[in-house]
C-alpha cells in the first residue's frame, strides 16, 4: 500500500534529497504561475487546484519527477516539451539534469486557459 500523506510538504519531504530539490522547483515554478491555485495530495501526488477542481498534478519517482495532465500548445511549445513528453498528457523530467522551469510556467499557463476557456463553455 502506497504511503498517504497529510500535505504536499510531507509528500516532498519523503523523497531523497535531490528529488525533493526537483519537486520543491516544481512546486515554486506552478505556485509562481498560479499564485491563487490551492495545493493538497490527490491521488497520491502532489495536487495544485483551481475552485476545488484539480489544476495540474506533480509526482516524484525513482529516475524523473512527472507533471500531468500537460495539454498541447502550438508548435513552439510542442517542439520544447518533445524531449519530455512520454504520453498524450504526460511528461517526465530526469533526475539527473536541471528541471526546464520556464516550461513548467508555460504548460501551468496553457492548464489555466483550458480551465478558463471550459468554465465558460459551461
Amino acid at each position: 500500500m502506497a504511503p498517504r500523506f497529510a500535505s504536499v510538504d510531507d509528500y516532498i519531504a519523503s523523497y531523497p534529497e535531490e528529488t525533493r530539490t526537483q519537486l520543491a522547483d516544481v512546486r515554486g515554478a506552478i505556485r509562481e504561475a498560479a499564485p491563487h491555485a490551492g495545493e493538497k495530495i490527490s491521488y497520491g501526488m502532489a495536487t495544485f487546484t483551481v475552485d476545488g477542481k484539480p489544476l495540474i498534478y506533480y509526482a516524484g519517482w525513482k529516475n524523473h519527477v512527472g507533471l500531468y495532465p500537460v495539454p498541447t500548445g502550438g508548435p513552439e511549445f510542442e517542439k520544447a516539451i518533445a524531449p519530455f513528453r512520454r504520453a498524450k498528457d504526460t511528461v517526465r523530467f530526469p533526475s539527473n539534469r536541471p528541471v526546464p522551469l520556464e516550461l513548467i510556467s508555460e504548460i501551468t499557463a496553457l492548464c489555466l486557459q483550458r480551465r478558463a476557456a471550459a468554465e465558460q463553455s459551461e
